[in-house]
């Protein structure tokens, strides 16, 4: 049964699915609950009741000719919405829905007619039309606030529209801005309550709820806390006046279900479960929450906290929040484990680094960390995402997300090495992937703060040249080597001695940060001399560099470019990210630079499918045929006759290629410009030689040479289907000088994979639009090809102008479920 939990445009939950005879009386309860308003727009008439066949007729659906969907919150059906093909295998049905009033106006038409076109897509239904009254124009925006392309004609008192339901770029947009907007909503409601009821504080004030409500009450949250207890004065959140966001669940896991069934009849729209949980019963919480309409964070969370409202539902006393009146950080923080979530906001305190946001997660059985990048996307409050991840729930949909969350907000992730392995790939080819996709990956807990706090007080650079600035000729030596390491190059550079004053230290730094050659700055600062060895207590090294600290800050006030520090000693300024070796300085500002890199691209464009593609063909030829992918073509034969009469057949010169290893010219598996029998028959003779007797081999005509590359597609567990590009023969492929990308590529992307690998001025001349043109096919058929689980074309020649296909392996398998395509649901 197609069915799924999706979200309203509020960030409710609700369950979707296929209707079913059983829902009979559901039905019937909820036409009776419908307005006369509602029962005539969609109806055109009264309709009172439902009468027996009517109702027999809409319950009763062959899932092909007629569909039905649903939609349910918890027992009670809240809409139904359904399509009926016009005619025997007809390429046309009429759709229509209605939704309970109370649910207008919230989504769940457009989530309806998503699950809809789907389904009629499938069975070889092309094109839906509808009537609908003038003076429904919440019906009339479902059909066209949807991304089709919709006619409509005024007759006979109605307005007949008619559109395809093919996917199109318009309507993928529409559908991924609603995931958007929905999954933020519903965040919105967890991080930022107008109430918070918590279960399971104890009246001695100690354990897990008691900590939790401590929190709350002493971080300034403005809005209503309700403690509930069995033996309080609320025992039930019922009680309480007004809506309840959160509910905070510190039960033991036997009670669970009593704390869940009691949230959900008052109406709660989340739970923060801070209790640990079986894998039963985490999926038993997540089914009975979102019955309920409820989201979920955790089970087994450390809690959330939101500085805009003050709000600390954590286990942790002290946050990294500034004290009033200065404002709140700028930093998204998200985690799974608890204890990370400790080491991490303990660490955001030890370096004043604000936090405007945190979350862990925990066992993660519902709420992510792609909900959360939905909803920091936008949030006007939060600047920078920084991101703890020990497993990818959806890492397809985390890559889709990032290309473009990354374009209006820095995400910095460091990737737990416990659970997010299973990648076909590299480490390398995994953190190039993600960079391009717009995440800045670290590697230590330290470099996550490092990068972050760069990136939440400093301006995005407009260039790659760093310069240097330092008291000490050999420091600025060594900045500038560890710039280059980074492969990035040195601007205006400079040293100061080390007895020079703040005064001169100050306009050393101006004259340096001011100048054309210099895009970002890294500042290093060692105690003047001689001051003795540093001690345990450098008081006197801190008091000794606080001019100079105050000097810098004077210095850089002015400045739109970012500068770093390095103080050897003591601390920098406020507002001038300082570390205590030049390497981190360095590394930080480096994966700044890159960012801004990246952003400096332009996105590109998904150009079209080309016209006949066919996602579903059954045969790797049919398949890359129908995307434009010419193969030249070849004969397999075996035996010295036979590969003989196949070239007299061919009547030009062909290559000899040995089945399993065309490519291997350098193994001698491969003979050229062989033009006849005769010479065929010697030419086999020497394959049989090296590879043994009666060895297939592939008859190909020969081709224009030209440079040798590679293509393949991979559908990563780890990330979804990717490109790789790479030139062809045995060293490249030994030095694994392989770039990759996620499917599908824009024409930026391709020209940039074209250009991304190592060896690439060895296509210096060669057609370079024919190649980036290729991988655009090869990546719209890896996005939209449900069976292609790996592809390689190999080789591919491309000459001056145009390429030529030589050969292609794939493999392909039963359609596995892709949780990130089709209409939207809660993963």
């Amino acid at each position: 049964m197609r069915s799924a939990d999706v979200l309203l445009a509020d960030g409710t939950a609700v369950h979707l699915r296929q209707v079913e005879p059983s829902d009979a009386d559901a039905v019937v309860a909820m036409h009776a609950r419908f307005s006369e308003r509602t029962r005539y727009l969609r109806y055109f008439s009264p309709y009172p009741r439902i009468p027996a066949r009517d109702l027999h007729r809409f319950v009763n659906v062959d899932h092909v000719d007629r569909e039905a969907f649903v939609v349910a919150v918890g027992d009670r059906l809240v809409a139904v919405g359904r399509y009926e093909r016009l005619g025997e295998n007809a390429p046309v049905a009429e759709v229509a829905f209605v939704v309970e009033d109370a649910y207008q106006g919230r989504g769940v038409g457009s989530v309806l007619l998503e699950y809809l076109a789907a389904a009629a897509g499938e069975v070889g239904i092309s094109r839906f039309v509808a009537e609908v009254l003038p003076e429904n124009g919440a019906m009339l925006r479902v059909f066209t606030d949807a991304g089709y392309e919709v006619s409509r004609k005024f007759a006979d008192g109605v307005v007949a529209l008619t559109f395809p339901v093919a996917p199109t770029e318009r309507s993928r947009a529409v559908q991924a801005d609603r995931e958007q907007r929905t999954e933020a909503r519903s965040v919105a409601r967890l991080l930022r309550p107008g109430a918070v009821a918590v279960y399971g504080a104890s009246s001695a004030g100690h354990g897990v709820g008691a900590a939790v409500l401590a929190h709350l009450r002493g971080a300034g949250f403005a809005g209503p806390i309700h403690e509930i207890h069995p033996k309080g004065l609320l025992t039930s959140v019922s009680q309480v006046d007004g809506p309840v966001d959160l509910a905070v669940v510190a039960v033991p896991p036997s009670a669970i279900a009593d704390v869940v069934a009691d949230a959900a009849a008052a109406g709660v729209h989340g739970l923060l479960t801070l209790t640990e949980l079986d894998p039963a019963a985490r999926r038993e919480l997540v089914r009975s929450a979102r019955a309920a309409g409820m989201r979920v964070i955790g089970p087994g969370s450390l809690g959330v906290a939101d500085a805009t409202v003050r709000l600390n539902a954590t286990l942790v006393p002290r946050l990294p929040w500034p004290a009033p009146p200065a404002p709140p950080g700028r930093v998204g923080l998200f985690c799974h484990s608890g204890t990370l979530g400790l080491l991490l906001l303990a660490e955001a305190d030890r370096r004043g680094l604000g936090v405007s946001g945190f979350v862990s997660a925990g066992r993660r059985a519902d709420v992510s960390g792609n909900d959360l990048l939905q909803f920091w996307a936008q949030d006007p409050h939060t600047d920078v995402i920084a991101m703890y991840l020990e497993t990818f729930g959806n890492p397809r949909k985390f890559a889709r997300i990032a290309r473009a969350v990354g374009r209006h907000r820095p995400i910095v992730m460091l990737a737990g090495h416990t659970g997010i392995g299973g990648s076909a790939l590299d480490d390398a080819a995994m953190q190039a992937l993600r960079a391009h996709s717009g995440v800045i990956e670290v590697g230590t807990v330290g470099e996550l703060f490092d990068v972050a706090m760069v990136l939440a007080s400093q301006p995005v650079p407009t260039g790659e040249r760093i310069g240097v600035i330092a008291n000490a000729f050999p420091l600025a030596a060594l900045a500038a080597a560890e710039i280059r390491a980074t492969g990035l190059p040195v601007g205006r550079s400079g040293a100061v001695g080390p007895g020079a004053s703040p005064a001169e230290f100050a306009a050393a730094v101006r004259g340096v940060v001011h100048s054309d050659d210099v895009d970002a700055l890294v500042v290093v600062v060692a105690p003047p001399l001689p001051t003795g060895p540093l001690a345990a207590d450098q008081s006197v090294e801190t008091e000794l560099l606080a001019p100079y600290a105050a000097a810098l800050a004077e210095a850089v006030a002015e400045s739109d470019k970012p500068v770093v520090a390095s103080f050897l000693a003591g601390q920098g300024p406020a507002g001038v990210p300082s570390f205590r070796s030049i390497e981190e300085a360095v590394r930080a500002l480096a994966q700044v630079i890159r960012r801004a890199a990246w952003l400096r691209v332009p996105p590109g464009t998904l150009p079209p499918a080309p016209p006949g593609a066919d996602p579903d063909a059954s045969t790797v030829e049919g398949l890359l045929a129908s995307y434009g992918v010419d193969v030249v073509g070849s004969v397999r034969a075996r035996g010295a006759e036979e590969v003989a009469a196949a070239v007299t057949a061919a009547g030009v010169p062909v290559a000899l290629k040995v089945a399993d290893r065309p490519h291997r010219i350098d193994l001698g598996a491969v003979r050229l410009n062989v033009a006849g029998p005769q010479e065929a028959r010697r030419a086999y003779a020497d394959l049989e030689q090296l590879f043994g007797a009666g060895v297939e081999v592939l008859v190909q005509p020969m081709v224009a040479p030209g440079v040798a590359v590679v293509v393949e597609v991979v559908d990563d567990p780890a990330f979804g289907p990717v490109v790789g590009f790479g030139l062809g023969g045995p060293v490249t492929e030994l030095v694994g000088d392989r770039a990759w990308r996620a499917a599908p590529l824009t024409d930026a992307d391709a020209a940039a994979l074209v250009r991304a690998p190592r060896a690439f001025p060895l296509l210096h001349g060669s057609d370079l639009d024919a190649l980036a043109q290729l991988l655009v096919r090869v990546g719209q058929l890896a996005d939209e090809a449900p069976r292609l689980r790996r592809l390689t074309l190999n080789p591919v020649l491309v000459r001056a102008t145009g390429l030529s296909v030589l050969h292609a392996s794939a493999e392909l398998a039963e359609p596995q479920p892709r949780p990130d395509t089709g209409p939207r649901h809660l993963r």
